[in-house]
């Protein structure tokens, strides 16, 4: 407990852990917020907690995890991530070993991603308050001119692109979790997406809407487009990329893919006729070797997502209900 006192060893903790791992020029003179330099464009603000469990898994850890999703949260607003806030609430008796290799994973990926921690806090609670370790960053970036990204902007026609298999994080939390063991590991997405809002800047406004499709996986978040543009999405099913672990783990437990959670990913939506391009140039990285048009946006029905089955059936693809794989993030 004496960690969080805001005493000696609080300053210990903080110089020889988190600054010794995340230093920077914004970071180092330890003043009681970030003073930080921001370019010209429109500034965007993004915050998320992370709760997950377990800490450490196949692919990340709860550090890598916290980094990946705020960036990811800015790159689907068109922003380029500039800087991260983290704060931090341990609790009492958390192995100081285990602090450091999330941090020093925390600032690994941020090195990866562009972005500087700038400023954060730590509070130690007491011994069954919480549940080992949560994190919640922000994050700020910059919109450049001629960027858009917004579900109104969406009109029939547009072409829907997924950028990678799906499902594969929510798998590997799942498999983690409950001791479950497939002759292919189920390895976690988790990964800093700076690179994908680069390439889609080329296309300036022929990209329409981009979203993370995290808590509740593709199904849920092109659900929560179609009602936020009030409009109809179509996908198809046989065109909807997923890996052989993931898919025939899921056939195995009854769990639906188009459900699990992603921290990887994102769905792209384009103007119509663009699709091909910008698939084209998103396949040219390794990153993105896999991604692929999935479907297309309709004038009705509005508000709802309907999925193309392999038999050549049509079904409403519903948003997710209750808890498919808890506390993934």
């Amino acid at each position: 407990m004496a960690h969080g006192s805001g005493g000696l060893m609080s300053q210990n903790l903080i110089d020889q852990l988190f600054k010794k791992a995340m230093n920077n020029p914004y970071l180092d003179p330890m003043l009681d917020g970030a003073v930080l330099d921001l370019p010209p464009g429109r500034a965007v603000m993004s915050t998320d907690s992370f709760v997950i469990t377990p800490l450490f898994f196949p692919g990340g850890d709860i550090g890598k995890l916290a980094v990946c999703g705020t960036v990811n949260d800015l790159v689907a607003c068109g922003a380029e991530p500039l800087y991260l806030s983290n704060a931090f609430i341990i609790e009492e008796g958390f192995p100081l070993a285990d602090l450091r290799k999330i941090v020093e994973s925390m600032a690994a990926t941020a090195d990866r991603a562009g972005v500087k921690l700038v400023t954060g806090d730590t509070k130690v609670v007491e011994k069954g308050s919480a549940d080992g370790l949560f994190i919640n960053t922000s994050g700020i970036g910059v919109i450049p001119a001629g960027i858009d990204y917004r579900p109104n902007r969406l009109m029939p026609g547009d072409e829907l692109i997924v950028t990678g298999p799906v499902g594969d994080h929510g798998l590997a939390i799942l498999a983690q979790r409950e001791g479950l063991r497939f002759a292919t590991p189920a390895v976690s997405d988790c990964a800093p997406l700076h690179l994908l809002g680069r390439l889609m800047q080329e296309f300036g406004q022929d990209v329409k809407c981009m979203r993370d499709p995290t808590r509740g996986g593709l199904a849920t978040v092109l659900n929560e487009i179609a009602g936020q543009a009030n409009l109809g999405i179509r996908v198809i099913e046989e065109l909807i990329p997923v890996s052989q672990i993931v898919q025939g783990a899921c056939d195995m437990l009854g769990l639906d893919p188009l459900y699990m959670a992603n921290e990887g990913k994102m769905v792209v939506f384009v103007k119509k006729g663009r699709g091909s391009a910008v698939l084209d140039v998103l396949r040219r990285s390794e990153e993105f070797a896999n991604a692929a048009i999935i479907g297309e946006v309709l004038e009705q029905p509005a508000g709802m997502v309907l999925i193309e089955t392999g038999l050549g059936a049509e079904r409403i693809l519903g948003i997710l209900e209750g808890e498919h794989v808890p506390r993934i993030c």
